[in-house]
């Protein structure tokens, strides 16, 4: 397995700064951010762009810059990012969003990445199967348009459903296994499979060891982010408050994954992709150098599994 991380956290950085960085910190990979340029984000650790992908399908000369800049410096470009709310309410915001996932595929088919990683999103007001009847319409355009590119979509399992923005309901559909068996079932492409991450699971009270072994031929791409969930707050306020009300993200080390158990089930399936570091922290927020320890910190410790 490769260790990089995603480089949303460094939004100061640009394109070459973030691929320097990787590279002086000895990761091999990055899932790079690819939101739309210039476009900010409605919330924290979004909105990052290290890679203009409308820039990429137009300027040959550019797409060639990032290929070459990214093997010089040996970082693998594991997937281009953009994780938006693919089934907004707002059709105009739906419309953009998709529109721009079409691109970040475009660019990862010419950039030879082979790889996008996004939400499939949720209208947050419905129900888990009104949102379902929407699925086939939404994204059978997108995955045949990557299938026909060559280029696999991972869909990350995180509810996006932290506090009274996204409540009830939460903006990415894809969050547990019974859910995924419908979407798998809807959406029957062998070009679309997930971006596993471990801690969306812990606070959902979800067993995130057996999936693995079920969705094997499924799980495309990785992240390593911890989540420590608080009992006492969470005795305080229960399962139905905000989430953020008894849990937080924290760095793979400093939360309840257990990571060995967690990498001895991806070796068991025998899983030798790329695995990324995703940082959420707040507690190594408001400087770069408190950005930068929160990434030497993690693959530090992440290097007790992975190589």
């Amino acid at each position: 397995m490769k260790l990089g991380f995603i480089t949303a956290i460094l939004e100061d950085w640009n394109f070459e700064e973030m691929i320097d960085t990787a590279a002086e910190l000895g990761f091999t990979c990055a899932e790079v951010a690819c939101w739309p340029g210039g476009s900010g984000s409605e919330r924290r650790y979004a909105g990052t762009c290290h890679i203009d992908c409308e820039r990429v399908l137009v300027d040959d000369a550019y797409a060639e810059h990032v290929k070459s800049y990214a093997a010089e410096k040996g970082i693998t470009i594991s997937s281009l990012a953009f994780y938006p709310n693919n089934l907004d309410p707002d059709l105009e915001k739906r419309a953009a969003s998709q529109e721009h996932l079409k691109n970040v595929i475009r660019a990862s088919a010419k950039l030879g990445v082979g790889m996008a990683t996004t939400f499939i999103g949720r209208d947050q007001t419905k129900s888990v199967e009104e949102n379902l009847a929407m699925v086939r319409e939404n994204w059978e355009p997108i995955l045949t348009l990557a299938k026909e590119l060559g280029v696999k979509v991972a869909i990350e399992n995180c509810p996006m459903l932290f506090g009274r923005d996204q409540w009830p309901g939460g903006q990415n559909l894809m969050t547990t296994p019974a859910i995924w068996r419908k979407v798998f079932e809807l959406l029957p492409f062998d070009n679309f499979g997930i971006n596993y991450d471990p801690s969306h699971f812990v606070w959902q009270m979800i067993d995130y060891i057996k999936p693995i072994y079920e969705f094997k031929d499924k799980i495309f791409h990785v992240h390593y982010k911890d989540i420590k969930v608080y009992p006492d707050k969470l005795n305080d306020v229960g399962i139905m408050a905000y989430p953020l009300d008894f849990m937080s993200p924290k760095l793979p080390g400093l939360g309840d994954v257990d990571w060995g158990k967690y990498v001895s089930a991806l070796t068991d399936i025998g899983y030798d992709g790329c695995t990324v570091i995703e940082v959420e922290d707040r507690a190594f927020e408001g400087s770069r150098e408190k950005i930068l320890d929160s990434l030497k910190l993690s693959k530090k410790y992440m290097e007790n599994f992975v190589i």
